[in-house]
């Protein structure tokens, strides 16, 4: 017994004194409110959230264009209190009884407080009008199902009626699976439509932002009489490694990208957040 009172002795002062050290530290730690700072993921920078969103949501140290929600989009492009939404009401159902899929309808509705990945409506630029479309990549991924295509292409009959511009604000992770080829549909109407307008002589500006990929880029995100985009935007339609794999040769590095696009014709400029409303106002002003 003699020689076991050490161990236990000494085992109890270590465990107070961990105690006692557990409890300075947690004395001395600054209690910071979670969700106020935020790592930038393209410089790890550390940067204080509502600086952020005050700048654009434009990185101050290395310009990264941080995603935004159509709400946040339609705040920063249209003159305050003139944006009038279209279809707002109009949901999705299940046409193919796809398992869980009203569920995963349900939490994005939740999580992006919108009814479907696509917001449009008629409002002003600088006192222009046009019709404005804006995809939200928090419903789905901004993924295109039959009421995306649906409301887009109401949006752009409705240009074409009163003839007015149209602009399309993509982001979008492509086709939606859950509808097969009800999704796939989308692709032909919108292009339609966009056909239609264009016959008509009236302007179409596509704006690409980050991510916008799949059957949005092989439908009405290349179709814009001009296609601008934010800087550093994923834009494709089928993933690197698909690619390679079926033409057997290595992609050039960032061939995918907004700036390698540009260099290549595929798009007309590439132009910060903070300069967008502007430059679209003078494209609309000289198409007036």
């Amino acid at each position: 017994m003699f020689k076991f009172n050490p161990m236990f002795k000494k085992t109890k002062y270590i465990t107070l004194k961990n105690s006692v050290n557990d409890r300075d530290n947690e004395e001395n730690t600054p209690n910071i409110p979670s969700g106020m700072w935020i790592k930038c993921s393209g410089c790890g920078k550390i940067l204080y959230k509502r600086d952020l969103e005050e700048n654009f949501k434009i990185c101050p140290q290395c310009g990264k264009h941080y995603r935004m929600s159509a709400k946040e989009r339609i705040d920063l492009i249209v003159d305050t209190g003139t944006f009038r939404e279209m279809d707002r009401d109009m949901k999705t159902l299940n046409p193919l009884d796809f398992p869980e899929y009203s569920e995963k309808i349900k939490s994005s509705q939740e999580a992006s407080e919108l009814n479907e990945a696509v917001v449009t409506g008629i409002g002003k630029i600088y006192g222009k009008d046009a019709v404005i479309g804006i995809m939200d990549s928090k419903f789905m991924m901004g993924s295109m199902g039959s009421v995306v295509g649906e409301k887009l292409t109401r949006a752009i009959e409705r240009a074409t009626k009163e003839r007015l511009p149209v602009i399309i604000f993509t982001a979008s992770g492509g086709a939606r699976m859950q509808e097969g080829m009800f999704s796939l549909m989308q692709m032909a109407k919108t292009s339609a439509a966009i056909a239609r307008h264009n016959e008509e002589g009236l302007l179409y500006i596509a704006v690409l932002t980050d991510p916008t990929t799949g059957g949005v880029t092989a439908s009405f995100a290349m179709l814009g009489d001009i296609i601008l985009s934010e800087p550093q935007v994923l834009i494709g339609f089928a993933g690197r490694r698909v690619i390679e794999q079926t033409i057997k040769q290595k992609l050039p590095e960032g061939f995918q990208s907004a700036e390698f696009l540009l260099e290549h014709g595929f798009i007309d400029k590439i132009v910060n957040r903070n300069e967008l409303k502007k430059t679209l106002y003078r494209i609309l002003d000289i198409h007036s």
